[in-house]
């Protein structure tokens, strides 16, 4: 019984789903990861004894806290497909193509697949984003790129979907013979949203979908940077973000940099923190600080040199979760010396968040332009993503589309589902 895999590979999360006798299902790839179908895409090497190691997803989260920060920690390797500038990097003497660092990701999950299945693999469905790059050339690159990284892994048989497409196919499948409608779908990552209009249920399920594709839109708009308005408006002020000092030279206030404060509010960067200037200059604002405020900057000093800010943003993200479903909540954190109780109302956080969204809304509507079509010619939107479950985001779409045309999928593997659902296909061709 032949299988063939579908990879969603992520910017931020990626997953795995198996086509095996026209049924598909998700594979658990990650399975310390508290979402154990959805595999976070991180690298981490740490060279010990001579040797060097490299991690994938939450073991590299794990690795990388418990080694305090020691080593060379990677995310959002996708980003750099199209970027021809990047050729080569060097990790502890050893030189790593784009493709070779990418397939360590595609290897590991097809290692693993096989393992649960019990039988190799060598067909792939791998997702893509409907453009790579505005640049033609850069965007075969990209492709040719991701094509060369599944090669590495060991895939011989490769073919592609565009991601927004295998998000919709499960309900493009629904619909009946001859049946065509006009999807809008949004797909809120981490790092970026992005929306796509095309033409579902026109000639089902092909290889080939450029026809369909009405728009598409994107902006730098994702989950990670709702985390950092929280971390800058409720949890900063306890590691010393608003304290101010007299200088030793004069009566001018100073406080934390600029730089400091910005590395602050995105976890990856707090380690960063650890730079000699930087130490000095938290340690020179803790001495001419009041007393209450020095507490405070001990606390960002725990934070750097205990490399607890993973295990801070996930209190972080929990509560901006809890906030999808509910009125109020509570950024919980006891560890490391300090004691976070900071409660958070869905009102605090949408007007945190409202200009960013505001922003959401004009992409959708430059995007609905570009299609020459207007909120009534949509017939469905289709959300995905954990961010499409914000209630300020989803209003977007209610309020101007219409709440009983929005259908969702899971957050973090409905595109990799759909790519399944297309290997089902070819697996009759």
């Amino acid at each position: 019984m032949s299988a063939i895999f579908g990879i969603d590979f992520g910017t931020s999360n990626s997953a795995l789903s198996v086509n095996m006798d026209g049924k598909v299902r998700l594979l658990d790839v990650d399975r310390e990861n508290p979402i154990s179908n959805s595999l976070k895409s991180i690298l981490y090497f740490l060279k010990e004894d001579g040797q060097t190691t490299s991690y994938v997803g939450y073991e590299g989260v794990k690795a990388y806290i418990e080694n305090e920060a020691d080593g060379r920690y990677m995310q959002s390797i996708k980003t750099f497909l199209p970027d021809t500038a990047f050729d080569k990097t060097n990790i502890y003497g050893k030189s790593y193509t784009l493709e070779q660092l990418i397939s360590i990701f595609l290897k590991t999950m097809k290692e693993r697949g096989q393992e649960i299945i019990k039988q190799e693999v060598s067909d792939l469905v791998l997702g893509r984003p409907v453009i790579f790059s505005e640049d033609r050339d850069r965007d075969k690159i990209a492709q040719d790129r991701l094509t060369r990284a599944a090669q590495i892994a060991g895939f011989k048989n490769i073919s592609f979907q565009l991601e927004p497409i295998a998000a919709a196919l499960a309900y493009e499948n629904s619909l009946g013979a001859g049946q065509e409608q006009i999807v809008l779908v949004g797909d809120f990552g981490a790092g970026s949203s992005d929306f796509t209009i095309y033409k579902a249920g026109a000639g089902g399920i092909k290889a080939a979908r450029d026809r369909d594709i009405l728009a598409v839109g994107g902006v730098y708009i994702g989950g990670d940077v709702f985390d950092s308005e929280i971390m800058r408006e409720k949890v900063a002020a306890h590691y010393g973000k608003d304290v101010q000092a007299k200088s030793m030279w004069s009566d001018n206030l100073f406080g934390l940099s600029p730089l400091v404060i910005r590395k602050l509010m995105q976890w990856h960067l707090i380690p960063q923190l650890r730079l000699p200037r930087t130490l000095d200059n938290i340690k020179e604002l803790k001495v001419r600080a009041k007393f209450a405020d020095k507490k405070l900057l001990e606390n960002l000093e725990n934070l750097i040199h205990a490399n607890y800010g993973y295990l801070l943003f996930r209190s972080i993200e929990k509560t901006k979760c809890e906030l999808s479903d509910q009125n109020e909540s509570i950024i919980n954190f006891k560890d490391y010396g300090i004691c976070l109780d900071e409660p958070l109302s869905r009102e605090e956080f949408e007007c945190f968040i409202r200009e960013k969204v505001d922003s959401l809304n004009a992409c959708v509507d430059s995007t609905l332009a570009t299609a020459g079509l207007s909120c009534a010619d949509i017939d469905v939107v289709f959300l995905t993503g954990g961010s499409s479950y914000i209630p300020l985001i989803r209003e977007i779409f209610e309020r101007r589309i219409g709440k009983e045309k929005i259908r969702s999928a899971d957050a973090f593997t409905s595109v990799a589902y759909g790519l399944g659902l297309h290997g089902n296909a070819l697996g009759k061709v």
